[in-house]
């Protein structure tokens, strides 16, 4: 379930749709969480399925650590790329602002951890990185680590609507990290390696400004 201080809007005809703030969402906020109604489809389920399901699954799913797809009911569907993401994935099925949204501001995964089987050309950011790679987790996760440590202890000190999707085994763990008495699971727990089982033949939810890049 994505964060309920967000919606949906039009970004532009090279962008198409994605996921805005409507009031100012700070760093170390749960912005999204795997719930209940989020569908999970195997590898086989995906292959069995007509083409007109397949291209909807191409386009707003994501694998997970086990090879299969993740759809998400809500609009967490149409969070966009951005080599600079102001949200980042964690160990704990649930994403964390890493720096302070604003009101309009779009909110942004990196695919790169994503488990995409194919690379792809994103827009051009003036990032050093200009190509998502399907073994990015492999190459960033320290990176990414860190910028999550940064604001990993703020979670229990601000106010997290999404709070309740949470068990309280979850909560209890994020307090033990954010006291830093028990180490946080690094965001390579989400690396899907391809030996889990059969392998995914489409690429996780993308943008539409996305490019796939062969050789």
């Amino acid at each position: 379930m994505i964060h309920p201080k967000t919606e949906l809007k039009f970004i532009s005809n090279e962008i198409g749709y994605g996921v805005i703030a409507t009031e100012f969402i700070p760093a170390g906020s749960i912005t999204w969480v795997l719930d209940k109604l989020d569908r999970e489809f195997s590898p086989l389920e995906f292959q069995s399925m007509e083409e007109i399901y397949q291209n909807i699954l191409d386009t707003y799913s994501f694998r997970n650590n086990q090879g299969n797809l993740v759809l998400c009911w809500d609009n967490g569907r149409y969070v966009n790329h951005s080599f600079n993401s102001n949200c980042l994935t964690t160990a704990y099925d649930f994403e964390i602002a890493i720096r302070d949204i604003h009101p309009g501001e779009q909110l942004t995964d990196d695919y790169g951890y994503l488990n995409i089987p194919t690379p792809f050309r994103g827009i051009d950011e003036g990032t050093r990185r200009k190509i998502v790679y399907p073994n990015d987790l492999i190459k960033y996760y320290k990176i990414w680590d860190k910028k999550l440590l940064k604001v990993f202890h703020r979670i229990p000190h601000l106010e997290q609507p999404l709070k309740e999707l949470l068990t309280e085994t979850m909560w209890d763990e994020i307090i033990d990290v954010s006291k830093g008495s028990q180490e946080m699971k690094s965001i390579l727990t989400n690396y899907y390696n391809g030996e889990n089982g059969e392998e995914a033949k489409q690429p996780p939810r993308k943008s539409r400004t996305e490019k796939n890049v062969s050789g």
